[in-house]
C-alpha cells in the first residue's frame, strides 16, 4: 500500500468517523450546559457549516482535477 492509497482510504473512512464523533461531543455539551433548541441548533449549525465546507472543498477540487 503506498502513500495515496492509505491516504484515500483514511480520507473515505476516519473523516466520517471523525464528523460522527464531532456531532457527539456537540451533542454532550449541548445537554450538559442546557443549550435548549435553539442553542443546539447553533451549535450543530456551526458543526454542519464546517462539515459542508470540507465537503465543497472536496468537489471543487474533484472538478479541477487536482484530487
Amino acid at each position: 500500500m503506498d502513500t495515496a492509497e492509505f491516504e484515500q482510504l483514511m480520507l473515505t473512512i476516519l473523516i466520517p468517523g471523525l464528523i460522527l464523533f464531532m456531532g457527539f461531543i456537540v451533542w454532550d455539551i449541548a445537554r450538559k450546559h442546557n443549550a435548549g433548541k435553539f442553542g443546539s441548533f447553533i451549535l450543530f449549525g456551526t458543526l454542519g457549516f464546517g462539515v459542508l465546507g470540507f465537503a465543497i472543498k472536496k468537489i471543487i477540487a474533484m472538478n479541477l482535477g487536482i484530487g
